[in-house]
C-alpha cells in the first residue's frame, strides 16, 4: 500500500481541460435519460392547475350571486348547482342581470368543472395521487437529512456502497434514473438523472458530508463531478473510474478520490492468494460488524488539549485503549507506526484501531480543554 497519497481538493480545482476528456468521452454529450418522472408531475400540475381553476369559479360564482342579494349559503349552491349542471333550477326567480351572469358562469364553470373531474378520476385511477403524496414525503425526508452521503448509481458497485455507508452508521440518498433499480433502494432515494444540478440539489448535497458518484460510464462520472463541486465546494467526491484514463481527469475536476472497482477487486484477490491472513484480518476489521474493534480515523481539533505533545506524554493509548496506527498531516502524508515521540499537532488524523467504546474514549481525550 503506498504510504503517502495525494488528490485534488478544495476550491483549486484547474478545469480548463475537462473538455478534452480522451477516452472517457466528450462531456457535452452525456446522454442524459429525459425527464424521468415527468408525467407523474405532468399530472400532479394539471390537477393543481384543475383546482385553483374551480376554486376561482366558485368565488367568483358565490361572490356575484352575494351582490344580486343571495345569502352565503344561498349563493354557493346557486353556484354549485350552475356549474355542475345537476339541474335544480333557481332558488329564487332570476331577473335578466342574473340571466346574463349565470350564462357566463356556466360558460366558464362546467368546462373547468369537468376538466377538474376528469383529472380528478384520472389521478386517482392510476395511482398518480398516491405517488405523488409518496414522493412529496421522500422529498421531506431527504431535505432533513444532513452530514449524509448522496449515492449516483444503485448497480451492483452503488449497492456494495450503501450496504458499507449504512453499516458504518451513516445515511444516504440514492439517486438513479433507472425505475425498476430505484424501485429496489431501501433508502431515500430519487428517480432521476443524477448529472442534473437540480437532481444533486434536490439530494441534498449542499447539506452532505460525501458525495460518491458510482454510474456505468466515465462521462457520466466526470460530469457529476463537476457538477457536485460546482454546487458545493467543500464536499468530499469519491468518484468510480472504470479506464484508468479517466483517473487523471476525474482529479482536475473536482474528485478527492478515485476508484478503480476493476483494480481493487484485483489487488484484493492478489492480497487473498500472496497474505490471505492479512487481508482477511483488515476485511474483518474494516466490514465485519460482528468483530469487536474496528479501524477508525479521528481528527484532532483546534484547540486539541494534546496539541504539542507527544504520543508517550500525551498517554492516549493508556488513557483510551485505542491504537494509533498511523497519523496523517496536512500534506497527506501518512506516518505509519509513528513512535513514541511523534508530535501530535492540530488538523493531523489518527488512523486508529479499538473498540466503539474506545474511539470514543479517544474521540473525547483529543477535544480542547473547557
Amino acid at each position: 500500500m503506498p504510504r503517502t497519497l495525494s488528490a485534488s481538493r478544495g476550491n483549486n480545482v484547474n478545469v480548463g481541460n475537462v473538455g478534452n476528456v480522451g477516452n472517457v468521452g466528450n462531456v457535452g454529450n452525456v446522454g442524459k435519460p429525459r425527464g424521468v418522472g415527468k408525467p407523474d408531475l405532468e399530472a400532479a400540475r394539471r390537477l393543481r392547475i384543475g383546482l385553483v381553476g374551480f376554486a376561482l369559479v366558485l368565488g367568483c360564482g358565490t361572490a356575484g350571486y352575494v351582490g344580486f342579494g343571495y345569502g352565503i349559503l344561498d349563493a354557493v349552491f346557486q353556484t354549485v348547482v350552475t356549474v355542475t349542471t345537476v339541474g335544480f333550477g333557481e332558488v329564487h326567480p332570476f331577473t335578466s342581470g342574473e340571466k346574463i351572469f349565470t350564462i357566463l358562469l356556466i360558460l366558464a364553470g362546467v368546462g373547468t368543472a369537468a376538466y377538474t373531474f376528469s383529472v380528478l378520476i384520472e389521478t386517482f385511477v392510476e395511482g398518480q395521487l398516491s405517488d405523488f403524496v409518496g414522493r412529496r414525503r421522500m422529498e421531506q425526508r431527504i431535505a432533513s437529512l444532513t452530514d449524509h452521503v448522496v449515492l449516483c448509481g444503485w448497480g451492483r458497485v452503488g449497492q456494495a456502497i450503501a450496504r458499507y455507508v449504512v453499516a458504518a452508521g451513516q445515511q444516504v440518498v440514492v439517486l438513479d434514473s433507472d425505475p425498476d433499480r430505484i424501485a429496489t433502494v431501501p433508502h431515500p432515494c430519487l428517480l432521476t438523472d443524477a448529472t442534473e444540478d437540480s437532481s444533486l440539489i434536490a439530494a441534498g448535497i449542499t447539506r452532505a458530508r460525501v458525495l460518491v458518484t458510482a454510474l456505468n460510464a466515465d462521462a457520466q462520472n466526470l460530469y457529476v463531478t463537476l457538477t457536485g463541486r460546482s454546487l458545493c465546494p467543500e464536499i468530499f467526491i469519491v468518484a468510480r473510474a472504470s479506464a484508468d484514463t479517466a483517473i487523471p481527469k476525474l482529479l482536475q475536476a473536482g474528485a478527492n478520490r478515485v476508484v478503480n472497482p476493476q483494480n481493487i477487486g484485483g489487488a484484493r484477490m492478489a492480497a487473498f492468494a500472496v497474505q490471505p491472513h492479512v487481508a482477511e484480518f483488515v476485511d474483518v476489521v474494516m466490514h465485519d460488524g460482528s468483530f469487536e474493534f474496528r479501524l477508525e480515523e479521528v481528527p484532532v481539533p483546534q484547540g486539541s488539549r494534546v496539541c504539542g505533545e507527544t504520543l508517550r506524554s500525551a498517554r492516549l493509548h493508556e488513557r483510551t485503549g485505542a491504537l494509533v496506527l498511523a497519523m496523517r498531516d496536512h500534506e497527506g502524508a501518512f506516518r505509519t507506526n509513528p513512535s513514541p515521540e511523534a508530535r501530535i499537532q492540530p488538523g493531523q488524523i489518527l488512523i486508529l484501531i479499538g473498540t466503539d467504546a474506545q474511539i470514543a474514549s479517544m474521540r473525547e481525550a483529543l477535544q480542547p480543554a473547557t
